[in-house]
């Protein structure tokens, strides 16, 4: 009886947090469609798409989390849904490197840029640690809460280091498919020459600095607003 309580309850709480999603994300596109409209011009249309890739790795991480309820991890299914979620994490935060792009252009005011942009890489940075910590969810119910730690934070590395591969070096989630022997080249010339390429240092270091700080806040004030409910 109290089982099926908890789901009834539950149930309206993530409907709610749908529409807020929904909500926040579509002031998103309507900021995007409203400078189009005044400019004339698409410049910012890689921001769209960057967007919706973002939400990819949320909707891998629920559709695993899905699964794992009735089927093993080592199901092909399950560590086919894993290796998509982690090709694709780091384009949700990604879109903060999108700022380089950012500048004074006349066509519409920089401060409405800003906002814009910055509406984006929020909608983008919640989309992933959403899914971050659906998957940190599961990992807790299978290894100890350190190990789980240690493999999000992990995670959270390569992410930045691909972050500095997608700015820097132009690479894709789908050239990991496409020209691997590419990218594994420029990924071995930097971890056995890092002297050579400090830059890819500096930017992994310092998105995952942001990105672990971020998440140790978010985390932290989920567990918060679950301990208040109880």
């Amino acid at each position: 009886m109290s089982t099926k309580k908890g789901k009834a309850v539950t149930q309206p709480r993530y409907q709610r947090l749908l529409y807020a999603l929904i909500a926040s994300n579509s002031v998103t596109l309507v900021l995007f469609l409203l400078r189009s409209a005044e400019s004339q011009t698409d410049r910012y249309w890689f921001l769209v798409w960057n967007l919706f890739l973002a939400w990819l790795p949320l909707s891998f991480a629920v559709w695993l989390a899905v699964r794992l309820r009735t089927a093993s991890w080592l199901a092909w299914q399950n560590i086919l849904l894993t290796v998509l979620w982690l090709g694709f994490l780091p384009n949700s935060f990604y879109l903060a490197s999108d700022l380089i792009h950012l500048h004074e252009t006349g066509e519409v005011s920089l401060l409405y840029d800003i906002v814009m942009f910055c509406s984006f890489i929020f909608n983008a940075y919640i989309a992933g640690f959403m899914s971050v910590y659906t998957m940190h969810r599961q990992l807790i119910r299978r290894f100890a809460t350190r190990w789980a730690y240690m493999m999000i934070a992990g995670v959270l590395l390569a992410c930045s280091f691909a972050i500095y591969l997608g700015r820097s070096l132009r690479w894709n989630s789908w050239d990991v498919l496409v020209n691997p022997a590419g990218i594994l080249f420029d990924v071995s010339d930097r971890v056995v020459n890092p002297a050579a390429h400090p830059q890819s240092f500096v930017t992994t270091v310092t998105f995952f600095l942001l990105l672990m700080s971020t998440y140790a806040v978010v985390w932290e004030l989920i567990r918060l607003l679950q301990s208040n409910r109880k």
